[in-house]
């Protein structure tokens, strides 16, 4: 697969770093422990940057993660991106202390919905012109924006992602802030091609962060980010990559080797010589853990899952594990089974269904009644 000439995407400063223009590519990784938790997240942080990583996103949710940020920004030199959820007024706090800000059109739904989310955009602009922050515009298939969702078949998860994305740069643009990058993800590397293909055609001049978002546990993690990368990186598209694994929050380091590798694997030619589909076959999704995990035990939960479905390996069955409520709800809609952890109970879903509550314990027996349910039908 032959390399083809970069996107003429224009330049965007994060930091200490450039991306777009022809720069390298950038890798990312994102802080698994509790932003509160100063110490421990420095510690991250650090070990993340001896791994190589360009760019490091931490979670901001609430005034007490705002305030310890401020104190972690004393103690690293990384180039940090603030992810923000729902409250995105938290953006006035973190500003001064981070790089980029990263905000979810879907999210900004959930935050003073009376207000227009324009004029919540025009706030994250000027909090982040008057700050020297670059934004990036992060939208996810989990989490979309209602309004968008709403135009296409509830099964069509691709083109409400496009439309958002072209939305928010249009208001950008008009806003007069450029400084941005977007990204598009899903937890299916064919979606993500299809939708970062698409976009880029319609917007070569915005820089693209690419990802396969929940791509699970590595090996197979690593297999599905890399068929997507391929075919896009192979194309001359994408600015920055983060491999999202769900490994342990000090096993993070292994989204950075991952991403190098991927990044040597293409420019070498070497390539996995899969489409991006992948094989048909149980496919297990699981997030990256990051310090929104409300229960460490969710990463475990993940490993047993996959070992505990093994035997179901030649069917077309889907099962995520999630592990917060952030974008658990939503991306278990999506698959035949879905399992979205809280802090001492397990959602256990089929499809959009709600089946109950479990405890850690109790999860394993009651997702394989399903499963074979499930096989039991396709026979």
């Amino acid at each position: 697969m032959p390399q083809a000439t970069r996107n003429p995407t224009r330049s965007v400063r994060i930091g200490s770093l450039t991306v777009g223009a022809g720069n390298p590519i950038a890798i990312q990784s994102m802080c698994a422990t509790k932003t509160s938790d100063v110490e421990t997240t420095v510690a991250q942080i650090e070990h993340l940057v001896e791994a190589g990583a360009d760019i490091i996103r931490v979670a901001v949710d609430t005034k007490a993660d705002a305030e310890a940020l401020a104190e972690i920004r004393k103690r690293t030199e990384a180039n940090l991106s603030c992810d923000l959820q729902e409250n995105y007024r938290l953006a006035a706090d973190i500003a001064p202390v981070v790089d980029k800000i990263r905000y979810n059109p879907g999210h900004l739904y959930h935050h003073e919905r009376s207000k227009p989310w324009q004029d919540k955009v025009k706030f994250l602009v000027d909090t982040a012109g008057a700050n020297d922050c670059a934004m990036r515009v992060g939208v996810n298939c989990g989490s979309l924006d209602p309004a968008q969702r709403e135009k296409y078949p509830k099964e069509d998860r691709i083109n409400p992602m496009i439309d958002s994305a072209l939305e928010h740069c249009e208001l950008l643009d008009k806003l007069g802030f450029t400084r941005y990058v977007v990204s598009l993800k899903n937890s299916d590397p064919a979606a993500v091609v299809e939708a970062n293909r698409t976009f880029a055609a319609k917007r070569p001049d915005v820089p693209l962060h690419l990802g396969v978002t929940e791509a699970g546990m590595p090996p197979e993690g690593v297999l599905k980010t890399q068929r997507a990368f391929e075919l896009l990186i192979g194309a001359g598209i994408g600015d920055t990559i983060r491999v999202s694994l769900t490994v342990p929050a000090f096993d993070k380091q292994q989204e950075i080797a991952a991403g190098r590798k991927i990044l040597n694997d293409i420019a070498a030619g070497r390539f996995v010589g899969m489409a991006a589909e992948g094989a048909e076959g149980l496919n297990i999704i699981s997030c990256p853990s990051c310090s929104r995990v409300e229960n460490s035990a969710f990463v475990d939960l993940a490993v047993k899952v996959r070992e505990a479905t093994r035997y179901a390996a030649d069917h077309a069955i889907s099962i995520a594990v999630m592990g917060c409520r952030v974008n658990g709800p939503g991306e278990t809609d999506m698959t035949d089974l879905g399992l979205w952890c809280g802090p001492k109970y397990v959602n256990l879903k089929r499809g959009e269904a709600t089946l109950g509550a479990f405890t850690y314990d109790e999860i394993l027996p009651r997702l394989k009644e399903e499963l074979d349910t499930l096989i039991a039908g396709k026979k």
